[in-house]
């Protein structure tokens, strides 16, 4: 185990232990091990998945000396999956490792049942016919599928995926949860213990702010017919009249920061709302334990939770004698463990009704999930086939409409190849004799995607068609690692249940060096 935490060290304060055991239970199938599936599979190996499976038929060439470091020169001509394989080994010898010499195209025709065995598959380097038939195969298994290509100076990443909850959200600012505007009884009798008004100028300067906000709320209340301070100035003035101009109180400088937190207490946003709405939350014995908990959730939020999540109990550091401190601490704290109690309750109950009572939710799990109930989260991709409907099309004209519309551009473009090689039987652009028919005939399949797609009307940029038939579908190293990066960022991410995944189609332009994640 301490070799184990040495090892990870970094991540291991990243996504936690439990986040590090999920990886390792993990199965990974990369499909395809060029230049992408290759960067992609080199991440999580390093990060320690349990095992992976990279399906290839291609033998070694001269070319992927040139942009593939998993393959060297005396791996030319044979297996390059296996090749791929042995050199990932020596990254982490801790992750089980197999390859099966066949084209990804033949093991969905002849073996489809094989994908049941994996956690996620990455498909890298996939015509758009091949993706339809693995992501129908993924979605009846239940198998997580990230989509992963690089296409000259372009790239892409998708997610599809049936459900994927996430209760570790970790969003980039935190919300405290203070409940300074509604103290409950153990935090009122406290708050009482301290006299605001003290002549000793030590003990003045080190009262918790969150104590001097309660009790410079409780007097405006009083003398304003119970009603808060209108706005955030007028109530910082209160405050600043209490403080001791000759003292360095940096309480009260810490009190001033945090005054919106009475006036303006954390709502329900939006998403945690639609997670409570989802219909999903009417549970049954089919239902996972995620939806077990946001009903219980609910039940918390209508009843002992008086509208509010439970409380994770975490406080703000605060300039105060540490006794002080640590005694509010262990109030915030009781008080979490109380809701954690009353949600144990909802969770019981619940099982029992829908007769389930022999696999209870583990505690820690549920606790997990009260610490973070504010910032849950429900993701839902939309198939493949949905994407190319023509309700996409009023998007595309939109994005393309705009003054930089190379990322949409790129999309259409990249799905326009894909017909190319299904009509020509081979990339635009491979023959240089052939470049400026190439150009005129993906024009001609791109005009007719936007139409098939409902954005008839939109016109793309006549440079960017021209430079992807000039990349003649070459899978350059320096694109590659951008997209087998950001693929296996996203895998970390489904595979912890934290962060919150990419929604939508990410555009990768490295002509310019930018990118754009498209909500079609």
């Amino acid at each position: 185990m301490a070799q184990r935490n040495h090892k990870y060290d970094r991540q291991l304060r990243i996504w936690g232990e439990h986040g590090q055991t999920a990886l390792e239970r993990a199965r990974v199938c990369v499909l395809n091990c060029g230049p992408s599936g290759s960067e992609a599979l080199k991440n999580l190996v390093l990060g320690g998945i349990g095992s992976f499976t990279v399906v290839d038929a291609s033998k070694v060439t001269e070319s992927d000396l040139g942009n593939n470091f998993l393959v060297e020169w005396e791996n030319l001509g044979q297996s390059k999956a296996k090749s791929v394989c042995a050199l990932l080994q020596e990254l982490n010898e801790s992750v089980g490792a197999k390859f099966v010499e066949e084209s990804p195209e033949a093991l969905l025709e002849s073996n489809p049942a094989f994908f049941a065995q994996f956690t996620l598959v990455i498909a890298t380097q996939m015509t758009e016919a091949a993706l339809l038939k693995l992501e129908e195969i993924c979605r009846q298994q239940k198998v997580m599928l990230v989509i992963a290509r690089s296409y000259g100076l372009a790239g892409l990443v998708r997610l599809s995926i049936g459900e994927h909850d996430v209760i570790e959200s970790k969003p980039d600012s935190k919300v405290e949860d203070l409940r300074l505007h509604k103290p409950w009884p153990e935090l009122q009798s406290y708050v009482n213990e301290f006299d605001i008004d003290t002549p000793d100028n030590n003990l003045h300067k080190h009262i918790p702010f969150a104590v001097l906000l309660i009790k410079i709320s409780e007097e405006w209340k009083k003398a304003h017919d119970g009603k808060l301070p209108p706005n955030v100035r007028l109530f910082k003035e209160a405050i600043s009249a209490r403080r001791r101009v000759e003292e360095e109180e940096d309480n009260y400088t810490e009190a001033l920061k945090n005054a919106y937190i009475v006036l303006f207490p954390p709502q329900i946003n939006s998403q945690l709302h639609a997670v409570l709405d989802d219909k999903a939350a009417d549970v049954d014995a089919s239902s996972s334990d995620f939806w077990v908990m946001v009903a219980a959730l609910k039940l918390f939020m209508a009843n002992e939770g008086q509208g509010d999540p439970p409380l994770d109990g975490a406080i703000p550091d605060m300039h105060s004698f540490t006794d002080y401190y640590i005694k509010l601490q262990m109030i915030y704290q009781a008080r979490a463990e109380a809701d954690l109690i009353a949600m144990e309750g909802h969770v019981a109950r619940i099982l029992k009704r829908i007769g389930r009572e022999s696999s209870p939710i583990p505690r820690s799990t549920l606790k997990l999930f009260c610490k973070n109930a504010r910032n849950l989260k429900v993701l839902r991709c939309k198939r493949l086939g949905e994407e190319f409907s023509p309700r996409s099309g009023p998007e595309l004209q939109r994005l393309l409409a705009v003054e930089e519309s190379s990322h949409p551009a790129l999309y259409v473009l990249l799905r326009a190849v894909d017909h190319f090689s299904a009509t020509y039987n081979r990339f635009p652009g491979v023959f240089d004799r052939e470049m400026e028919e190439d150009v005129s005939r993906l024009k001609a399949l791109a005009v007719g995607l936007l139409n098939d797609m409902g954005g008839g009307g939109a016109s793309l940029p006549e440079d960017i068609i021209s430079e992807v038939c000039r990349f003649g579908a070459g899978e350059m190293h320096c694109v590659a690692s951008i997209v087998g990066g950001i693929a296996s960022q996203e895998c970390i991410k489904l595979l912890t249940g934290q962060f919150t995944p990419i929604q939508g189609v990410f555009i990768y332009n490295a002509m310019s060096a930018t990118s754009l994640v498209l909500n079609l």
